[in-house]
């Protein structure tokens, strides 16, 4: 299978982000779509754009862009929307049958939108220093989804649902690790849209 790939994002105004030098907060409004494109070095369209009947799977990779801006896990935790857009995407590959890649805290989009759906955001134990953020297990349990418990350099497969799910950044460990984990999740993913 030969795959291209397509950045996209949401089209909207992020109210405040995480300055990553300082770890702290700022409160200031900045558009979601300039900054991706930064990220993803200049072709990013939105998100909106994207039909389920152009592309054999879709992955979204994590980050406080998902928890603040793609949904609102960060501010609601278990009580958390999901963007209109967003939601209508995953429900149409999810409907379609194509699989769908999530890592660090995105797997939380798939537990409020598909029901009993299995994923991963690494351990559910709380109060490591490894595992920061431990307790988002318990959020995607209790909004529906089944939280299985994985390494970081692992990749969990829900092939009922074709979703693929891996830690990412949920833990605080070496990159090396890390790639290991997302490396294999998108090969899942691609194995699952043959």
């Amino acid at each position: 299978l030969q795959s291209r790939l397509l950045c996209l994002h949401r089209v909207l105004r992020k109210q405040w982000y995480q300055r990553r030098v300082r770890g702290s907060e700022m409160l200031e409004s900045r558009n979601v779509l300039k900054e991706s494109a930064r990220i993803a070095r200049g072709k990013i369209s939105d998100l909106a754009s994207l039909s389920d009947a152009d592309y054999d799977a879709v992955i979204f990779p994590g980050g406080f862009g998902v928890a603040k801006n793609l949904s609102s896990f960060a501010t609601e935790g278990a009580n958390m929307s999901v963007d209109p857009t967003v939601s209508e995407k995953v429900k149409a590959f999810h409907g379609a049958g194509k699989p769908i890649g999530m890592c660090c805290i995105a797997p939380v989009i798939a537990a409020r939108i598909i029901p009993g759906v299995e994923v991963t955001v690494g351990s559910d134990v709380e109060g490591t220093e490894k595992w920061p953020y431990a307790g988002t297990a318990g959020a995607i349990n209790t909004m529906g989804g089944k939280h299985v418990v994985t390494d970081v350099s692992q990749a969990h497969v829900d092939s009922n649902n074709k979703v693929v799910t891996t830690a990412a950044y949920m833990c605080e460990t070496g990159l090396h690790e890390i790639h290991d984990g997302i490396g294999e999740m998108v090969s899942e993913v691609l194995k699952l849209a043959k």
